[in-house]
């Protein structure tokens, strides 16, 4: 529904209110016509304003997906997921309390293990020397060759900074190759 038909349904349905204040024993007929008409109004501008066919389900995430009776929300996805956790959740309780803890298999994988590397992604952030200090001139990235990418184009742009430099944030942060040399300004002072 656009702001346009929402605007108009909320007339159509003050209309109607007001109808609703002035009905008495004495309303006349044409008086109920006209109320007929505003109803039809209101209800022609609720039907142009669905795009979607009703929802089977009173899930959010799954209006239109298969229903299942016996769920809360209706939803046959849904429910299964949280029958799935329910068939889990015991036997891992039960386990947990026993002591009895299956090793995970510690595999190596061209991504490291994750004791190694605990952050389940590094990114590239883009700085640049504004005469002060460092501060970001670009959004993080996912790759190195990208930022650097940015960070050459950045340099040939019409008014590019004295100084970039490239910093690898993972679980801390560590600068990987600066461009340029930072140089302090100092500060200018205004009369006040």
């Amino acid at each position: 529904m656009n702001h346009a038909q929402r605007t108009a349904l909320g007339r159509a349905l003050r209309v109607l209110g007001e109808h609703g204040d002035r009905l008495t024993t004495e309303t006349t007929d044409a008086e109920l016509h006209e109320v007929r008409d505003d109803v039809r109004r209101a209800l022609s501008l609720l039907e142009e304003a669905f795009s979607t066919t009703k929802p089977t389900t009173r899930c959010p995430e799954h209006p239109n997906g298969p229903v299942d009776e016996d769920a809360r929300d209706l939803c046959l996805l849904c429910e299964t997921r949280r029958r799935a956790s329910r068939h889990q959740g015991p036997v891992n309780a039960a386990r947990e309390r026993s002591g009895e803890h299956e090793p995970t298999p510690r595999v190596p994988s061209r991504y490291g293990l994750r004791e190694d590397r605990p952050q389940p992604h590094e990114r590239w952030l883009p700085e640049l020397w504004n005469g002060q200090n460092w501060q970001l001139c670009g959004t993080p990235r996912r790759s190195r060759r990208d930022a650097e990418a940015y960070i050459a184009a950045q340099r040939d742009a019409p008014r590019a900074a004295s100084a970039y430099r490239l910093v690898q944030a993972f679980t801390d942060h560590e600068v990987v190759r600066v461009w340029g040399t930072p140089v302090l300004r100092p500060t200018r002072l205004t009369d006040g």
